[in-house]
Parts: C-alpha cells; sequence; structure tokens
C-alpha cells in the first residue's frame, strides 16, 4: 500500500511538472509572437475624473509602422527591441521591452524620474514575467509582472505598475507626475493589442491625488515587412553600438544605489539626442565596441543625478 501511495504521489508531481513546462513554453511563445511588422493605432481618452470641474484633455489618436525585433531569446529572458519607420529614409529607435521570468529584481518608479530597486520574493514572482520598458535612449521608463493565461487558445498577460508621464503629454502638462498603468496585452489574429487603464496622479509628500482616468489602446496590426528595409538596413549598422548602451546601462543600474535618477536634459540637449548622435559617429569612425562603451560613459554621467 505504501509503495501505491508513493508512486500515486510520484505521478501526481510529474504531471505538474510537465504541466508547468507546458505553461512555460506556452508564456514564450506568446511574448516572441509580440515581435513582427505592424501598422499601430494610438488612441487614449480620459473618460473620468473625482473632481466634477476636471477638464477633460482631448483625446490622443495616431499612428505608425513599427517593426518589433527579438535581439536576445534566452530560455528565461526575451528582449524586443521596437522600431519606428517614418518613411524610406528615416527610422527611429523606439521602445523596448525586456521579458523576464520569475525575476526577483524590479526597479519600481516613484516620480520625477526616479525608480527604486526593489527585490521581491520568489512566492511574488513565482510562475509570473516581468516586462521592464525602456525609453529610446534605453534609460528604464517601467517594470511590471504578471501572469500569462491561455485559456481557450487566448493568450494574455496583464500587470499593474507605476510610470512616468507618457512622451504624448510630457511636453504639454505639469499637473500631474505620475502615470498608473493599468496594462493588459492580448494576442490577436491579426497581431496583438496593448490595453491601458490608466490612473493620472499627482504625488506629493502629502500623499496620491487622482486627476483623472483615461482608457487607452495601441493596435499593432500586421503588414508587409518591405515597408521596413531601410529600417532594418539601419539597424544591421547600428545594433552593436546599440548593444553597448544597453550593457553600460546595466552595469550603472546594478552598481547604483537603490534610488535612482535620470535628468531629463542637460546643457538644453536630451539624453537620447546626445546618444543617437554618438551612434552615428560610431558608425562613421568606425568605433570598436571598447571605444563606444568609453564614450557612451561619458556621454551618460551629466545625466546621473547624485
Amino acid at each position: 500500500m505504501k509503495n501505491l501511495n508513493f508512486l500515486a504521489v510520484l505521478i501526481v508531481l510529474i504531471t505538474a511538472n510537465v504541466q508547468a513546462q507546458d505553461k512555460f513554453e506556452q508564456d514564450r511563445k506568446a511574448i516572441k509572437s509580440l515581435a513582427g511588422f505592424y501598422k499601430v493605432n494610438f488612441n487614449y481618452a480620459e473618460i473620468t475624473a473625482p473632481n466634477t470641474e476636471y477638464q477633460f484633455s482631448k483625446p490622443y489618436r495616431s499612428h505608425g509602422n513599427e517593426w518589433a525585433e527579438i535581439i536576445v531569446d534566452e530560455p528565461k529572458r526575451i528582449v524586443i527591441q521596437h522600431m519606428l519607420a517614418i518613411n524610406d529614409s528615416t527610422v527611429i529607435k523606439h521602445w523596448r521591452q525586456d521579458w523576464t521570468y520569475e525575476d526577483t529584481d524590479i526597479m519600481l518608479y516613484t516620480q520625477d524620474n526616479s525608480w527604486k530597486k526593489t527585490t521581491l520574493t520568489p512566492a511574488q514572482v513565482k510562475g509570473k514575467w516581468t516586462q521592464k520598458v525602456y525609453q529610446v535612449d534605453d534609460s528604464p521608463r517601467y517594470q511590471g509582472y504578471g501572469t500569462w493565461s491561455h485559456v481557450g487558445g487566448h493568450d494574455a498577460w496583464q500587470s499593474e505598475t507605476d510610470s512616468p508621464l507618457p512622451r504624448r503629454e510630457s511636453t504639454v502638462r505639469n499637473d500631474y507626475n505620475v502615470l498608473n498603468r493599468g496594462s493588459r496585452i492580448y494576442i490577436t489574429k491579426e497581431g496583438w493589442m496593448f490595453e491601458q487603464d490608466n490612473k493620472k496622479v499627482l504625488r506629493t509628500p502629502k500623499g496620491d491625488q487622482l486627476l483623472a482616468v483615461e482608457k487607452g489602446y495601441e493596435e499593432f496590426t500586421k503588414i508587409d515587412p518591405k515597408k521596413f528595409e531601410y529600417a532594418q538596413k539601419w539597424w544591421d549598422n547600428q545594433k552593436t553600438y546599440w548593444a553597448d548602451v544597453r550593457e553600460v546601462w546595466t552595469d550603472l543600474t546594478k552598481t547604483s544605489p537603490a534610488d535612482f535618477k535620470v535628468k531629463t536634459k542637460v546643457n538644453d540637449k536630451l539624453l537620447y539626442e546626445v546618444l543617437f548622435a554618438l551612434g552615428d559617429q560610431s558608425i562613421t569612425d568606425k568605433w570598436t565596441s571598447v571605444q563606444n562603451k568609453e564614450k557612451i560613459k561619458v556621454a551618460l554621467q551629466p545625466y546621473l543625478a547624485k
């Protein structure tokens, strides 16, 4: 009888392990399906506010052609770089998303372009993936963790976390300083959807004040890859330089204190302008990886708040 009980327990453990492995591979497949060539429609609108006298902002709508390329594919880490293809001669290195599995290290946004390095417990991240989003200059933006679900063949993931103001608003308003992002990603037949329920928050020493709630949709629809031929050539020339940028940022965040702050502008120059110019110079002057990193470190230092 004892042998039978032991065998039953062993079968249960083996079955659970197989199911967990299948789930893990489903997660990876869903994340990798975010890569591709897309037309993106951006739609955001404020839908409610606690103050009845609040003046709702004008709905935001935009669109563009975006290429998302997998640049790192490891069992527990998948990195996807986005590029905006403006036309046949202009490309903008866009945002980046790093997906890490059961990752206990996270940088949580506080306010004023500052982040706090935090360690989660293994129980908090068990079976979960963290989406780490980075700016066009590869500095941190926001990070949130959640569980991928695959019910009925539908792949979806969601999380909630604080972030800086979106670029569409950071230069035109200053009545709030934190965007609490409620994010949902789900895979569609045509591509994927990035749905958001966001809270616009004014954070002060007295606490958080909710200004307004907005609904957002970013719809990624697959299109002809030929529209991205120039972008692919551009990235092929630039990718080594930007790999060095990522490595320098990684080293800086690892060795930084718990509170990490990045200045948005120094001497009237934005950080991404400086790094983009260095990237072009790296190609023209044929810098080595060692030279790249030396130049990048020097360029970043003025932007790191002490």
